[in-house]
């Protein structure tokens, strides 16, 4: 049966050649998308102009100098492009009264529905209802999306396919193991991004054939889950710390609230469409990775890159645990800045540099010092000058005397101090600076801790003691201005280190902690990546992960959380021996206790002892660095170790490269002896409409889920009230949500986010949302949706597809040019999956469907079918399902859901039994489709039909239009006369007849034309109420006009072209100008006719 077989369109949308595309795209950007559509993912346009002298001496130019000067003009053609077509949805999105008032009414219709129930059993195939339904006349996401995963789970599509044997298919394998999201909350766009990508592979690997195995986790993120746990604890039981409930209690209730939202982040990838393997989940912390952080630390505590050191480190009071480098981030200032520190209700100054004086012991002088940190100098005990300083030498040997604590501390000399700068005298703080540190330790000085944990002052600082160390820094200027000591300040540009969960100012605190060797570790990861072993896309990523890695220092693993692997580390208290973690040596690292107290037993024979398991957990990012392989089993020696491992490819947000990918890299080389992946593609960041990274405390992290199901704006904002913002933050998030979603969020369902954010990877910087585009690629698959029920509605009943997809040879010149299309855009798609060029691949994919398949090939199969013999109708079925069926399995990874519920509504070829589009064969290039002579020919076709359009757009004729095709030889004349139903019905509806002449006939006077190439032109006969031929002569003037300089351009270039330069390229350039000399001519000649009409 027939259904909506009128039009493939959104109904109540006027859209496509069939009713007229409002607003239309000017004729140079649709030649543009037209041309990025058929020849390049590129695209190719006529060269701009050169700089120059124009009437100067021309340089011969290469062949490779033509092809960058193309390069650019494609560029900026399809920059036009862009330009244009950003214009027609701008003037698309303001329709007039009448289209607004047939939206309102389908928005109404559709408000009607109830909310969808799916009615298929959970797990079971869905069951397809007649498309005719209400809710199965438009495309509707939560529709089309409903019931699949569930099947495709089930039945184990989504599972590595092994031979007989247990090896991987012939094809090879491909395996991704997903950065795990951390169990602290609900999953953001980029989440979203990150699943696009790697599903998008996971699935084109997998209809090529390969073992495909898409692994699934999550991190248990230690400090940001325990931080968020103690929040919730604080704020819903009232003032309810950790400590309160203990620690075995404590890590018991954030098992729990992980389980709840390790739960809601995997329903939200199920409902992205990515098609991981639960069976294969992984946790950071669950038993088997647990095995793997133990043996891991144990070992590489025994081979000597583990130890355990007292040393300074990045400490944060707010969360009361040390933290790694990368986990600081740097806030530059340019000078004096109050700047808002977690904990205290006024802002603190930073950025000033104050100035004091030390009395010098046993006499009447003083020596002048500067800090940024003035609250410091409680804990400092020496004055560095530079040796050769005249104004200190006397003073060298002497001591200064502290004026709040009882110290005395010593003047020496330092060579690395610079005479130059300040006052050439330095404070010197070794246990809370990291260069005073080295200095302290070369020169014997004592390291005096001040702080407690929480931030406090303790029993060092004297006066202070108890003070909060920001409360300190004011009170120490007050007490030296009593005593006379105070200079000054003044602005000091600086950075501050802030940590990067809390936003805490970083105090540097000595602490005994494990530490790991790095450089041992570092060298074989960077030349892994130099020998091409890895490769890390983009390019600068590479550069990035250089120049972190030939500077990296060692790394901090302990971290003081109750939530997190345990160092398996015990130290042993020998009887009458040392304190607890005074001695390095007394730690004995193992699997648990029972190994550690036989260890200990060796160590320390015949000694009585008693053993104390260290309390701290280490870094996350340890665990997440054995990722690749011990999700795959390691250390056990499993079936997936062995023949899924090295893994494939790692996509990620290049701002985790350090944190994850290099520690990745570098404990996969150590401890496999195998690099844990062949390539990095690091994804760019996605920020707001306004380009502001996405933040909680900006209020504009967007959840997927609401793009996916749709939100009112007020449900929007509410969703704010429920974070941690202050009531200011919450207006401005607010109102920012004014700006960004006036109406809310539409429902756009997982394919159009997944196609949308795979388009929007270009490879380049980072990527600016705007939630106008998702709507735009759910209307484009709406525009598939109806494009496939035209299809249903044009097979007869018992249609049976013929058995294979090539040609007959009985093919019609539009079917010969849509399987030219198709297999071309199949090799485009592939092309640019495997180069990872994401934006080119759903640009072709785009392409094929909207401008080809769509936009060309149904509409002409309409006349064909209708009016053409039954062989010619026959073929042309053949051909649409070809086209179709195609056309669904080349969209699949960008668009999972709807491809599957399309494709499973086609009749099968006979002898295809594959139960889904998930597991069926990509489509590739086939040379039996390529027919560049048909390609060309359809062009010609395709050209007339646009001219005319054009011509009747100009001329603003709603009926009766009379078009005429001239043809400039007896090629274009046969191609024109045998498509003359295909031209007429690509012309649109305005137009009433079609005539093709010879090169000899004449041209009535009163008729605007259109050139086309050198081989054809388009002619529009004008009626009398249209025609006026002044105005038709200031028409068509800046069009000639416009034409002569491109002529001139062009032979420019042609005169530039090197001997060198190949016969195909000369070629190319000559038909160029020869099309550019015909259209020049047909606007003179036009010119001609018109002031003959004038005359008359």
């Amino acid at each position: 049966m027939a259904v909506n077989a009128a039009s493939h369109n959104i109904p109540g949308l006027k859209t496509g050649p069939v009713t007229g595309q409002p607003p239309p795209l000017s004729d140079d950007a649709k030649a543009a998308i037209l041309g990025a559509a058929e020849d390049d993912p590129k695209g190719t346009n006529a060269p701009g102009q050169d700089g120059g002298d124009k009437d100067g001496d021309q340089k011969v130019k290469s062949e490779k100098e033509l092809a960058k000067d193309r390069a650019k003009a494609d560029k900026a053609a399809r920059f036009a492009a862009k330009q244009e077509k950003s214009k027609a949805l701008q003037a698309a999105s303001q329709p007039n009264k009448l289209k607004e008032k047939k939206k309102e009414q389908q928005a109404q219709a559709q408000a009607k529905l109830a909310p969808y129930e799916e009615d298929t059993p959970k797990g079971e195939k869905k069951v397809l209802k007649p498309l005719d339904d209400e809710y199965h006349k438009a495309y509707i996401p939560s529709v089309v999306e409903s019931a699949w995963y569930d099947w495709w789970e089930k039945e184990g599509f989504h599972k590595p396919e092994f031979k007989k044997d247990g090896s991987v298919k012939d094809a090879g394998y491909f395996v991704i193991p997903i950065p795990p999201p951390n169990v602290t909350g609900a999953l953001h766009i980029g989440h979203a991004l990150a699943t696009a990508l790697q599903d998008s592979m996971i699935r084109w690997n997998r209809m090529k054939g390969l073992t495909v195995l898409y692994v699934p986790g999550c991190d248990h993120a230690g400090i940001s889950t325990q931080s968020v746990v103690e929040n919730m604890l604080f704020n819903r039981r009232n003032g309810t710390t950790r400590h309160d409930l203990g620690r075995e209690k404590f890590v018991e209730t954030v098992w729990e609230w992980k389980e709840e939202y390790h739960t809601k982040i995997n329903k939200v990838l199920r409902r992205m469409g990515g098609s991981m393997d639960w069976s294969r989940e992984a946790f950071t912390m669950s038993p088997t990775l647990s095995k793997a952080v133990r043996q891991t630390f144990v070992q590489l505590h025994d081979e000597g890159l583990i130890y355990r050191a007292n040393r300074l480190v990045n400490w944060c009071t707010r969360l009361s645990t040390a933290l790694s480098n990368l986990e600081v981030d740097q806030k530059e200032l340019a000078g004096s800045t109050k700047i808002d520190v977690p904990g205290y209700d006024k802002k603190i100054e930073f950025g000033s540099i104050w100035n004091f004086k030390y009395p010098i012991d046993g006499t009447n002088e003083t020596i002048e010092v500067a800090t940024t940190r003035p609250e410091t100098m409680l804990g400092d005990t020496g004055v560095a000058v530079h040796p050769a300083d005249e104004r200190y030498k006397h003073l060298l040997g002497k001591k200064v005397k502290h004026p709040f604590v009882d110290r005395l501390l010593p003047i020496f000399g330092d060579e690395s101090v610079e005479m130059g700068f300040g006052t050439g005298a330095v404070k010197i703080t070794p246990a809370h600076d990291f260069n005073d540190f080295r200095r302290g330790k070369e020169h014997g000085l004592e390291f005096i801790n001040i702080l407690n944990d929480d931030g406090t002052m303790n029993s060092n600082a004297g006066i202070f003691d108890g003070h909060r160390r920001f409360d300190v820094r004011y009170g120490v200027i007050t007490e030296l201005e009593k005593l006379g000591l105070y200079v000054g300040k003044k602005d000091n540009p600086m950075s501050i280190p802030l940590c990067s969960k809390s936003k805490d100012v970083i105090e540097p605190v000595m602490k005994p902690q494990w530490w790991m060797h790095m450089k041992p570790l570092a060298e074989p990861a960077i030349q892994a990546v130099k020998s091409g072993k890895i490769k890390i896309q983009p390019a600068n990523s590479e550069n990035t992960y250089y120049r972190w890695m030939e500077t990296i220092d060692d790394w901090c693993l302990s971290r003081q959380l109750w939530w997190g692997h345990q160092v398996p580390a015990w130290y042993v208290k020998l009887k009458d021996g040392p304190a607890y973690d005074t001695e390095a040596e007394h730690w004995i690292c193992a699997q648990d206790e029972t190994q550690a107290r036989e260890r200990a037993e060796k160590k320390f024979p015949g000694k009585e002892f008693e053993l104390e398991r260290d309390p701290d957990c280490l870094d996350t990012w340890y665990s997440s660095g054995l990722w690749p392989f011990s999700t795959l089993g390691w250390p056990e020696a499993t079936h997936d170790l062995e023949k899924l491992y090295p893994t494939s490819m790692l996509e990620t947000g290049w701002d985790i490269l350090f944190f994850w990918v290099a520690r990745m890299i570098m404990f996969g080389i150590k401890l496999t002896g195998k690099v844990p992946f062949s390539e990095v593609y690091c994804h760019s960041l996605i920020r707001d409409s306004e380009g502001r990274k996405m933040s909680k405390s900006l209020g504009n992290v967007i959840d997927p889920v609401d793009i996916m199901d749709g939100i009112t704006l007020e449900a929007l904002t509410d969703k704010l009230k429920l974070g941690n913002l202050a009531p200011k933050e919450i207006e401005r998030a607010s109102k920012w949500q004014r700006s960004a979603f006036p109406d809310g969020i539409d429902e756009c369902g997982a394919d159009a986010l997944r196609f949308s954010l795979i388009n929007y990877t270009t490879g380049g910087g980072d990527i600016a949302f705007d939630v106008k585009v998702m709507r735009s690629y759910r209307n484009f698959c709406n525009k598939i949706y109806q494009a496939t029920k035209y299809v249903l509605g044009a097979l007869p009943d018992d249609y049976s597809p013929p058995s294979h997809a090539g040609k007959t040879g009985k093919e019609s010149l539009p079917e010969r040019w849509i399987l030219h299309k198709l297999t071309h855009a199949s090799k485009k798609v592939n092309e640019a999956l495997a180069a990872r060029e994401f934006s080119q691949a759903t640009q072709a994919a785009h392409g094929y469907w909207l401008y080809e398949l769509c936009d060309v090939y149904i509409e002409n199969s309409k006349s064909i079918i209708r009016d053409g013999t039954p062989e010619e109708s026959s073929s042309a079925r053949d051909t649409l399902y070809t086209a179709l069926d195609a056309g669904l399995r080349l969209m699949h990874p960008f668009m999972p859901f709807l491809t599957e519920e399309l494709w499973q509504r086609l009749p099968r070829r006979a002898g295809d039994e594959t139960k889904s589009i998930v597991i069926a064969e990509y489509p590739v290039f086939d040379t039996q489709l390529d027919d560049a002579e048909s390609d060309r020919a359809y062009e010609l076709v395709l050209g007339c039909s646009k001219g005319i359009r054009s011509l009747l757009q100009e001329h603003g004729i709603k009926e009766g239009g009379r078009a005429l095709v001239q043809a400039s030889n007896e090629e274009a004349y046969k191609t024109a006369s045998a498509e003359h139903s295909a031209i007429k019905s690509l012309s649109g509806k305005y137009l009433s007849s079609v005539k093709v002449l010879e090169a000899s006939d004449s041209i009535p006077a009163a008729t605007g034309v259109y050139p086309v190439s050198a081989d054809i032109a388009v002619f529009l006969e004008l009626p009398e109420d249209k025609l006026d031929p002044e105005v038709e002569i200031k028409r068509t003037k800046p069009k000639m006009a416009k034409a002569a300089e491109a002529v001139k351009e062009q032979e420019k270039i042609l005169r530039g072209l090197g001997e060198k330069v190949s016969a195909e390229v000369r070629r190319k350039e000559e038909g160029e100008l020869r099309d550019l000399l015909s259209e020049q001519r047909a606007y003179e000649e036009a010119l001609a006719r018109f002031d003959g009409l004038k005359v008359t």
